[in-house]
Parts: C-alpha cells; sequence; structure tokens
C-alpha cells in the first residue's frame, strides 16, 4: 500500500481491523485478513492508542484500562497477586476474577485485550437470567428455599450441570434477583440473613485509626504465620452472637480441628456492653484446658473484649485482633457448623422467637436445629460444593 494510504482507506476496513484485534489476533494477521500492510495496521494501532477509542468515564470501582496495565505488568514480574491488588487498589480476589475473565485463549494476560473484552461486555447489556428462564429460576428458588445461602446455590449448579452454562450463575446474580424481586419469595425472610433488601455499607475507618480504640491491641498481622498453616491445635477464632431480647452467645472454633465452644453469657448484654460478662465467660471456658490447647485467639474488632489483656494474662493465650469489616480474616469461625447454624437462624422457629438459644435447662449440645436441612447443604470449607 502507498505511503499514506492508511489515511484514505474506507473507514468499514478500520474498523474491521480492531474488531480482529480485540479477538486477540495478531497485528500482522489482522492486517493481512484485512488487505493492508503490518505498517499500515501499526499506524493505525498507534494513532487509536490517542484519540479513536473515547470511552465514557466509568465509576473506580472498575477496573481501568491502567489498573489492567499494572496487572499484566505483576504478573510479568511473577508478582503475588495479592501485591498487585493492594498497588491498583482493589481486593485481591477481584484480580483473581479479572484474570479468569479476560485472559486470552492461550491464558496469557494482555492488558488491552482485556480491557476491550470488558468495554464489549459493557456495551452488550443482556437480561438477568433469572428473569428470562422459569425453569433456572424455579430451581433457585426452591433451594433458597431450604435455607441454602446463594453461594451453595451458585457452587451446586455449576457442579450438577457443568454443560450447561446458562445455568451456571454467581452469587451476586442471586442476590440481586432476591433484592430485586426477581424471584417471588415465599415468605419475608427469605434469605438466611433475614434481609430483603441489600445492607448498605458505610465508609469504615483506616486499620491504624480503629487500633487507637482499644487499649494495647495487636494486630492479626502480628500473629505468628504458623498459625495459618493449621497445624497446631489450640489456635481459636471467636465471635459474639447478639439474638432476639439481647440474648447473647459466644463461639470459640479451633482452627486445626474444628472443635467447637458455644459460651452462654447473661441476657440484657449488647456487643458493646457485654466486655466483663464475656471475659468472664470465656475465661472460665479456657481454663478447662489444657495450657497446649490454648495458645492464640483471634477476634473480631468488637469492643466486647476491651479486657483482653487481663484475659490473656489469666489464660496465657495470646489475643489477636482482624481488620475492620473483614470477617473472611476468621474464615474457620464463620463457615462451622455451630456457627452457621446459629448466625442463619436454623434453629427452630420457637427458640429464635423467644430469644433464648442457650438457657439455664438447656445446653448447647441440646440446641435445637433441623437436621437434615443443614446436612443437606453444600459446604465448601470440608469439600462438600
Amino acid at each position: 500500500m502507498p505511503q499514506g494510504a492508511w489515511n484514505k482507506a474506507p473507514a468499514a476496513v478500520k474498523r474491521r481491523y480492531f474488531e480482529l484485534i480485540r479477538t486477540g489476533m495478531s497485528g500482522s494477521a489482522a492486517a493481512q485478513r484485512v488487505g493492508v500492510s503490518l505498517s499500515c495496521g501499526s499506524v493505525w494501532f498507534l494513532d487509536a492508542g490517542q484519540v479513536a477509542f473515547i470511552e465514557k468515564p466509568i465509576s473506580s470501582r472498575y477496573f481501568s484500562q491502567d489498573d489492567r496495565i499494572e496487572i499484566a505488568d505483576g504478573l510479568g514480574r511473577g508478582e503475588p497477586v495479592k501485591e498487585i491488588a493492594a498497588r491498583v487498589g482493589k481486593s485481591y480476589q477481584s484480580v483473581y476474577r479479572e484474570i479468569a475473565r479476560n485472559r486470552k485463549a492461550d491464558g496469557s494476560y494482555q492488558p488491552w485485550y482485556a480491557h476491550n473484552q470488558a468495554y464489549l461486555r459493557r456495551r452488550r447489556p443482556k437480561a438477568p437470567r433469572l428473569s428470562t428462564d422459569t425453569a433456572l429460576q424455579e430451581l433457585v428458588s426452591a433451594k433458597l428455599s431450604a435455607r441454602w445461602s446463594p453461594g451453595q446455590v451458585s457452587r451446586w449448579l455449576r457442579r450438577r450441570w457443568p454443560r450447561r452454562r446458562s445455568w451456571h450463575v454467581c452469587a451476586e446474580t442471586i442476590y440481586q434477583a432476591v433484592y430485586g424481586k426477581l424471584i417471588a419469595p415465599p415468605s419475608p425472610r427469605y434469605l438466611r440473613t433475614g434481609r430483603v433488601y441489600r445492607h448498605r455499607r458505610g465508609r469504615g475507618r483506616s486499620r491504624e485509626g480503629a487500633l487507637k480504640q482499644l487499649t494495647a491491641m495487636r494486630s492479626i498481622h502480628q500473629r505468628p504465620v504458623s498459625v495459618d498453616a493449621r497445624q497446631q491445635a489450640g489456635h481459636w477464632e471467636g465471635d459474639l452472637i447478639i439474638g432476639k431480647n439481647r440474648s447473647a452467645i459466644a463461639t470459640l472454633v479451633d482452627r486445626k480441628t474444628r472443635f467447637t465452644l458455644l459460651v452462654r453469657l447473661p441476657h440484657g448484654h449488647s456487643a458493646q456492653q457485654a466486655g466483663n460478662a464475656l471475659i468472664a465467660a470465656l475465661t472460665a471456658s479456657m481454663t478447662k484446658l489444657p495450657e497446649q490447647l490454648r495458645k492464640t485467639l483471634t477476634w473480631d474488632r468488637g469492643k466486647e473484649l476491651s479486657g483482653h489483656a487481663q484475659f490473656a494474662l489469666d489464660t496465657g493465650t495470646k489475643v489477636f485482633f482482624a481488620d475492620p469489616h473483614s470477617p473472611w480474616q476468621r474464615g474457620t469461625n464463620e463457615n462451622t457448623y455451630w456457627c452457621r447454624v446459629i448466625k442463619a437462624g436454623l434453629l427452630r422457629r420457637e427458640t429464635l422467637r423467644s430469644g433464648r438459644w442457650v438457657t439455664r435447662r438447656t445446653r448447647a449440645a441440646r440446641l435445637s436445629v433441623d437436621v437434615s436441612t443443614v446436612v443437606h447443604r453444600a459446604r465448601a470449607l470440608t469439600g462438600v460444593t
């Protein structure tokens, strides 16, 4: 093609060239396909990077092209995904999903290809699957009625119908269907959380600011690395659950064995007022264990454990605190059988209405539970998905 011919080529040829580039085709192959020289295609590509593709600004919640370039550079340097995520200001789960969704067929991640893939999906809105597929809608509704969580339903659909990709919906899609009334609930309390609308997220404090709220707190980032390996018993995760009528119960779960302790607290305590009673109850429970089985305790950032220093002195247990709004840092406690039973409201309705989870006449081992409902739910922690 003569010099300067790239300015005279039909617009349809140029458009077709970039469509082929978006599919992952190399520049030379795309140029040959549309009948122009490699240098012509290169000039188009360079010019397009400056003026051709003008996109509307999108929210900072989404990945920009600069973010994707940073991800590709980090992967090329062999950096861990968590380091890359911290640099671009996104969660590492989001970066993992970005790489999985927008990588090329050969498994490589190229920022311009990834950005174009995301751009094309954004320009091609689709109706929610749960609003168009009646069979899928009824199936999801039945599982939610059986007290399955949206995450469990999503994993079960992928395992049960691996080749039926139209039924591979993520948990967020199911949440949006419930909140958007695409799935007609049999009762107002459709999700196990009891919510019928999305809980709005507030802006949390920084780690440093939150650490100053309580005295001498040790962050989970100071916890020994050996605790993460789950090779030794004696490393616990705990939480305080507040029920109706201000009934309260503390849960303690061993990270290795999943052995669970349920500690009853007197009635009338909120999360802020339960400090002294909680410390006394935890101390009484932990001191019954052998010394080698009470090494560390990881708690959330609530003020109810403000007396952690006295607890550590009385029991010899080192206490560490998770970051604010980070329940995944105590995933063992969040996902353990008994803790999920209590938090998800899988006790009998009359027990919940009375606000009595554990009374003087009722021990933890006798909590009324619909066992069939719990046993048949899919659980990722134990590999049953």
